[in-house]
């Protein structure tokens, strides 16, 4: 990377780590919007992601949106999917894992190996999420995101904006102060298509197998990986610096 990208970066993050803590959602996208693009959004259709899908579908802003279909997800994933497709008047761009690395994964481990072990998970999320990822965001500048600091302990660690260094952009988090209860006020008075599952116990959605429901007022990470004891993360979310 350039030193004059890099230093672009580290003026960006400066600027947006102060700006944004003042600022409504809808005038933090805005401001982010003015950035240099490429400007994507990586929505999993949870809550999070489809109040900020709501607010980037009002106005014509640069930022593209994009998924990733790791070939596992609820059908209740779909479903919303199609239902934010129909209801707003968006495009979002699907990335799924290649097919030689997928054959190599169940070769290797079977279709449920990830029950077996970290490593085997963590290999079923580098094939399905982490490589996919990497296409998603090549060439772009800027990452929205729908993380929030109330989601886990990690995530109460994270800035408003970062440099990511594994994909050379800069991260953007601006639901970080937000809390579930603020998302639902979102969702009833806009009538934000959600996924069914927020209502059945699941605050936080991933794929099927490795996904489930837990008790209210538990860990809303608590339900992911479920088997492991304490690694809470796939890894698409753990290389930022402020």
């Amino acid at each position: 990377m350039g030193e004059i990208m890099k230093q672009e970066q580290i003026d960006l993050v400066e600027e947006l780590n102060q700006k944004l803590p003042e600022l409504t959602v809808e005038q933090r996208i805005e401001l982010v919007a003015r950035s240099q693009g490429p400007i994507v959004f990586s929505t999993s259709f949870g809550i999070e992601d489809q109040v900020l899908t709501h607010i980037i579908s009002q106005k014509s802003y640069p930022i593209g949106l994009f998924t990733l279909d790791t070939g596992r997800l609820f059908e209740e994933t779909y479903e919303v999917w199609e239902k934010t497709l129909t209801q707003y008047p968006i495009e979002v761009k699907s990335f799924s894992p290649e097919a030689d690395d997928l054959k190599k994964l169940i070769t290797e481990q079977g279709p449920n190996g990830f029950y077996q072990g970290l490593n085997q998970r963590m290999a079923c999320c580098s094939t399905r999420k982490i490589k996919p990822l990497k296409v998603a965001l090549r060439g772009v500048r800027v990452w929205i995101t729908g993380l929030r600091a109330q989601q886990n302990h990690h995530r109460t660690q994270l800035t408003w904006a970062s440099i990511d260094q594994q994909h050379d952009l800069v991260k953007v988090n601006p639901l970080l102060d937000s809390s579930e209860a603020e998302l639902y006020q979102w969702v009833n008075k806009h009538n934000i298509p959600v996924n069914k599952l927020h209502n059945q116990g699941y605050p936080s959605i991933g794929c099927a197998p490795c996904t489930r429901a837990v008790p209210t007022g538990s860990d809303p990470r608590s339900g992911r990986w479920w088997w492991e004891q304490s690694h809470k993360e796939c890894g698409l979310h753990l290389n930022s610096h402020s």
